[in-house]
């Protein structure tokens, strides 16, 4: 794609990265506040129990000691992103290992850990239900009774056993669908409770005034939206509230919850100190806002030609004890289990279902690779059964301009088939491949999936100052993707002047009504269009200050290179004046910086972007060991605002597919956590990292800025169906449940039946 830009398209380094490589970023664990103590929780030993008593007089004695609170020292309220269904600390029942029942803030984290052993609790055990299937049956014990109190339950409420959110989409008649199919198929798949294994744990500082006021320092990319969250529990008005801009170590989803930050206010205001709650690794993984399992069916008609004509999904995710942690309270991903393709009838059930597991939430691309994992895996499975070369089968269902998706959305500029040929292309499909020896065989597998931008509201500001330098100032926190640069980079485009001449200053929550912050793929196209209206308001008023100062029309008034042109009279030459020049006269005129401003609410987006991946494996017979040699990843894109920071999206979304793919699991065992420490929790290392190409399918259709779309989610969709349509490729056997790993493929190699 050929442009004229000279800001945007470039890859331009970060600027947050020297502070970040100096050690002088500051994070949430690094704030340091005059009389600051340290904060933790007491947490359950038990999925399941009843809170017969707590004794905290041995604590109150323990020297250092401020404060020790349980459930009796709050107020019977409860907290959540959308639905209010957790406690702050368990009052009557705890619900699964790791729920917070004591807290204790102290003068060091030894005093604070010492007293936390003397809080004697007695517990009078229950049963427990793990498995959602069984949680859904109506004689499974009922672990919410008071479910149709909370604040934010979807309505209707579901009749069904413990289940808190259920979510249906329909298309055309599925019963008449099935019947005029020539076959159908039905195959279920299982996925893994996976964690977002940022590097940064959650930790926040709490302080309150003598006037009630608080302020927080907090690791949470949406401060706005949690200002209203502990608004309600607190019962503290939100402009008494003040989140303060930090550096966040990582996010991929699992940053936008509460977690400490409701209790941490207790403590502070019991003990009359500021307080500082830093989550350990083992209290990430024992209770943090992990990816939700799932348990998915899929039953889909099609006819001999091999055109889908029926499919039924049904989606059961696990969501752990409570559903606080969601910010829509369902997981919207499940939307996509009909994928990418033409079907007319569709019925799909999405249920969100209480256990005795860890409480589960956002991560990176909510519920979609769990979904597209089940999709495309049954896509190749059909194909394969008919006889038809999966790539084929695909590519004689997948969507174009004019058609529906199987939920009856509709789209603009649909890429589906151009991108699944880029992928296959670039990984050579249809050639002849040869095992490099008897036990080890290669195989490929392709698999795609869509992400469309997410709507939001953003507000920016943007000032020039006398030397023409300006400062982009926005309440929107950079959670590490270089989501500030690539604004500084639209900032510089407009302006005309290098991009290190745009700085931006990060705000607090007092500096503008709302903002709705990174998530969702929204940054470039919520943000990224804030800004550009708050830049060109900019440059409308430095036009307007040209032409009185330089006594021409406005509308022959443009910026170029630095510079000011003022177009002459027809046939006239042009005068330049350089844009400081203009900058320091207006900055006079005004007794203060140029300013523009811009407020924004994204409506839903017309356009997606799809992403199809091809992966080449090795299985070796004997042993089961899986070996990725190569993943193409083929992106749907726009115009690429920063190729480097791009390429980083997309290479860092791939590896985190194929951890999720082949290795990343929380283990458990009754409710327990059985993988503590990211010893036991396998992520990938660079001895795991394939040959990565990427294939930028590019057109002029993108809804953000410069025709560009967002690319922080879709690369770790396809990864895991692609990964095991390989794997099947390469030997024959087909795993359906993530991870696929080495003693999975054993088994299933162990078990077919001899020939």
């Amino acid at each position: 794609m050929v442009s004229s830009y000279s800001v945007v398209g470039r890859s331009v380094t970060r600027g947050e990265g020297p502070d970040k490589v100096s050690g002088s970023a500051t994070y949430a664990a690094d704030v340091l506040l005059t009389g600051m103590l340290t904060g933790k929780a007491l947490r359950s030993p038990y999925p399941h129990a009843r809170i017969v008593k707590i004794d905290i007089s041995r604590a109150l004695n323990v020297p250092g000691v401020h404060a020790v609170i349980t459930a009796q020292d709050l107020p019977d309220r409860r907290v959540g992103r959308l639905l209010r269904d957790i406690p702050v600390l368990a009052r009557d029942r705890v619900l699964f290992v790791g729920e917070k029942v004591a807290a204790v803030a102290a003068e060091d984290s030894d005093a604070a850990e010492e007293a936390l052993l003397l809080i004697d609790v007695e517990y009078e055990e229950l049963p427990p239900v793990y498995d959602p299937i069984e949680a859904m049956k109506p004689g499974a014990v009922v672990l919410h009774p008071g479910l149709a109190s909370y604040q934010g339950l979807p309505q209707p409420a579901s009749s069904i056993n413990n289940v808190f959110a259920h979510n249906s989409w329909s298309k055309g008649d599925l019963e008449q669908g099935f019947r005029e199919a020539d076959q159908v198929f039905e195959n279920t798949f299982t996925a893994q409770l996976m964690h977002q294994a940022y590097i940064e744990p959650h930790a926040c500082v709490i302080r309150v005034d003598d006037a009630g006021r608080v302020d927080g320092w907090v690791n949470n990319k949406g401060p706005f939206n949690l200002r209203q969250q502990v608004s309600a529990v607190w019962d503290v008005p939100q402009d008494q509230i003040t989140f303060n801009p930090l550096s966040i170590g990582g996010d991929f989803g699992g940053k936008g919850s509460f977690m400490d930050v409701p209790l941490c206010y207790y403590l502070a205001l019991r003990s009359g100190r500021p307080v500082k709650m830093v989550m350990n690794y083992i209290e990430e993984l024992m209770a943090g806002n992990p990816r939700h399992p799932a348990i998915i069916t899929l039953k889909t008609g099609v006819n001999n030609d091999g055109k889908l004509w029926a499919h039924q999904a049904r989606l059961v995710f696990n969501s752990g004890a409570y559903g606080a942690f969601k910010p829509r309270v369902t997981l919207g991903g499940a939307d996509r289990s009909g994928g990418p393709y033409v079907i007319p009838n569709v019925a799909i059930d999405s249920y969100m279902v209480y256990t005795n597991n860890v409480p589960c939430g956002h991560m990176r691309s909510p519920a979609k690779p769990q979904t597209i994992f089940a999709v495309e895996s049954h896509m190749d499975m059909i194909a394969r059964e008919m006889g038809i070369d999966p790539l084929e089968f695909r590519l004689r269902n997948v969507m174009h301009d004019g058609d529906l998706s199987p939920t009856g959305a509709s789209w603009n500029e649909i890429r589906a088939e151009e991108t699944l040929i880029e992928a296959a292309q670039a990984a050579g499909w249809g050639e002849p491949r040869a095992n490099p020896d008897t036990n080890v065989h290669v195989g490929l597998g392709i698999a795609i999936s869509d992400q469309p931008p997410g709507a939001g509201q953003s507000s920016a500001k943007v000032t020039m100052d006398e030397s023409a330098k300006a400062t982009l100032h926005m309440s929107l926190w950079d959670t590490g993707t270089g989501a500030h640069t690539i604004l500084r980079q639209v900032v510089a485009e407009e302006l005309t002047i290098p991009v290190e001449d745009v700085s931006i200053v990060a705000e607090d929550t007092n500096a503008v009504d709302f903002e709705s912050g990174p998530g969702g793929s929204r940054v470039t196209y919520t943000a990224g269009q804030t800004v550009l209206g708050a830049v060109t308001d900019l440059k409308e008023r430095l036009r307007s200050f040209a032409g009185e100062l330089y006594d021409c029309p406005q509308d022959q008034v443009r910026l170029q290179d630095g510079r000011v042109i003022l177009e002459g009279p027809a046939g006239g030459e042009p005068r330049e004046v350089p844009l400081p020049e203009l900058a320091a006269r207006a900055v006079d005129a005004t007794d203060g910086e140029i300013t523009g401003e811009f407020t924004f609410t994204a409506p839903p987006s017309q356009v997606t972007g799809f992403s199809a991946q091809v992966a080449k494996v090795e299985v070796d017979a004997e042993t089961g060991q899986i070996k990725v040699n190569k993943i193409v990843s083929a992106h749907d894109v726009g115009m690429v605002l920063n190729p480097l920071a791009h390429q980083g999206q997309v290479e860092g979304g791939v590896i985190q597919g194929l951890g999720y793919a082949l290795m990343e699991e929380i283990t458990t065992q009754d409710g327990r956590i059985s993988s503590l420490s990211l010893g036991d929790y396998k992520i990938p290392t660079i001895q795991d990292i394939p040959e990565l190409e990427t294939v930028l399918v590019q057109s002029e259709s993108g809804p953000a800025p410069y025709e560009s779309k967002g690319i922080g989610e879709s690369s770790n969709v396809p990864v895991a169906g692609a990964i095991a349509n390989a794997v099947h490729d390469a030997i024959g056997v087909r795993i359906t449940g993530l991870p696929i790993t080495a003693e999975k493929v054993l088994k299933a190699l162990r078990s077919r039946p001899k020939i």
